[in-house]
């Protein structure tokens, strides 16, 4: 059954009808606007623009938050306006179609051990360096949401004792030192450890250093900046620490590595894997788990929220 996933990112909403054996067919995207009226009426857009052309059985939303056991509401999402709110219900009843809300690390962990880097794993751990850092465990081919559908919340992990200071409250996160936002912060707290190096990251940061992105870190290391290749280096010996105590916690055979931070993998991860060899446990006397990219990129999140929705669908038809 062909069905339709939405990713509601903070920049953009994108949608794809994606069928059973998890090719998308045709795509829409908008800009996520701020209020969360004007969020629904996007959504409600890119989906009737792709029904005018599909049919379909269903919609899954993909969504940073916290999402109820249940899958219908949206708890707590830090970047978007909904705050304990039925989406499915809401959405639902303006579609005219069944609708799933699914956490975005989780979606995209689904549709990479149907259709990717997990593939016939039994015990997945994906991380996904954004922004923040998302997590998901997928064991024996289910998701593992916790007592309260919000498992495994890993970005904030204390990894570092009196650490860098974290919106969440704590100090320390495994996000605040391995996310696209950590490796910018590592960049400029190197910049004003080392005034006299003369680098293209200083170029960039000569009017305001808190514009640096992560993305131009990863550039300028690629192209020898020594500063953020520093950067990565340390990005790479945290994200071997994190792995290490979440290997400890679930005894992984796979982590998948995904997000936006993913892309640059071959600056840092040969390294991180090193890092998580000398780290872990026991190390040299038990196996190692193998350490993958994500294989659907971006496209992850809406492919997991269709296949979810229209399971989801057979699930109700069967009763």
């Amino acid at each position: 059954m062909r069905a339709i996933g939405v990713d509601i990112g903070g920049t953009s909403v994108r949608a794809a009808v994606v069928d059973e054996h998890g090719s998308i067919l045709d795509t829409a995207r908008t800009a996520t606007p701020s209020g969360q009226r004007s969020l629904e009426d996007a959504i409600v857009s890119v989906v009737h623009e792709l029904t005018r052309r599909h049919r379909v059985g269903g919609v899954g939303l993909a969504i940073a938050g916290f999402i109820s056991a249940d899958r219908s509401r949206v708890m707590f999402a830090p970047h978007l306006a909904w705050r304990d709110t039925d989406i499915a219900e809401r959405l639902g009843g303006r579609l005219g179609l069944p609708v799933l809300v699914e956490h975005d690390t989780n979606s995209a962990a689904v549709a990479e051990h149907r259709f990717g880097a997990a593939s016939g794993s039994q015990v997945a751990v994906h991380i996904a360096l954004g922004t923040g850092i998302g997590a998901a465990l997928v064991i024996d081919g289910e998701l593992y949401r916790g007592a309260h559908g919000v498992a495994p919340e890993l970005g904030h992990l204390r990894l570092v004792p009196d650490g860098r200071p974290c919106p969440c409250g704590k100090s320390g996160c495994f996000e605040r030192y391995c996310s696209g936002t950590a490796l910018s912060a590592t960049a400029v707290e190197l910049l004003a450890e080392h005034p006299g190096t003369s680098t293209e990251l200083r170029r960039h940061a000569s009017d305001d250093a808190r514009t640096l992105t992560g993305r131009q870190v990863a550039a300028a290391a690629r192209d020898g900046d020594p500063i953020a290749q520093r950067a990565l280096a340390e990005l790479a010996r945290w994200l071997g620490e994190g792995i290490a105590l979440v290997a400890d916690i679930y005894d992984p055979e796979l982590v998948v590595i995904g997000g936006g931070v993913s892309e640059s993998a071959p600056l840092f991860l040969d390294e991180a894997r090193e890092h998580y060899a000398r780290a872990q446990t026991g190390s040299g006397y038990r196996p190692l788990a193998r350490i993958r990219t994500a294989q659907l990129g971006d496209d992850g999140g809406m492919v997991g929220a269709a296949v979810l929705a229209a399971e989801s669908l057979g699930t109700r038809a069967a009763r």
